[in-house]
């Protein structure tokens, strides 16, 4: 019975990791295949949002 329980959790483990590779690989082949020139757009726009505030986190210099 330990070995039927080791086994299905193996498999469901590998399912739910290779489904969800294979979502970023998809997405990441789709954005550069089909992103054309508005590839960065949601990038470009938060980045015009956040011109001006004031760093938080991380280490100061």
């Amino acid at each position: 019975m330990a070995g039927y329980i080791t086994d299905l959790t193996l498999v469901a483990l590998l399912i739910v990791g290779i489904t969800a590779l294979m979502g970023v690989i998809t997405n990441g082949i789709g954005e550069k295949v089909f992103g054309g020139k508005h590839r960065s757009e949601y990038v470009d726009e938060s980045a015009k949002y956040q011109t001006g505030w004031k760093p938080v986190g991380g280490k100061r210099k």
